[in-house]
Formats: C-alpha cells, structure tokens, sequence
C-alpha cells in the first residue's frame, strides 16, 4: 500500500487530528530516525490538518 503524505521539513509545524475522538497533536519538530512516523489515537492514524 503506498501513503500519500506530505513530507515536511525541518523546522516546518504539522498539526494532526484524531478522526475518532478529535484530538489535535502540533508537531514542531520532525525526528529524523524514520523516513515516516506514524502517529495513532483510538486506534487509527491520526490524519493532517490542511
């Protein structure tokens, strides 16, 4: 399965939501152990804000 995701840069802030429960997680600064993290709430991938 391929993801369609974004790739941010260093330093560029991401915020994410929960589509379950609609918690908002702001990511200000990207690890650079992985190309991709994902990040799950309720037991789904948390989606990008636009």
């Amino acid at each position: 399965m391929e993801r369609k995701t974004a790739k941010k840069k260093f330093g560029e802030k991401q915020q994410l939501v929960c589509g379950q429960c609609g918690l908002v997680v702001m990511v200000d600064e990207v690890c650079s152990c992985v190309d991709y993290c994902d990040l799950v709430c309720c037991g789904e991938e948390m989606k990008s804000m636009k």
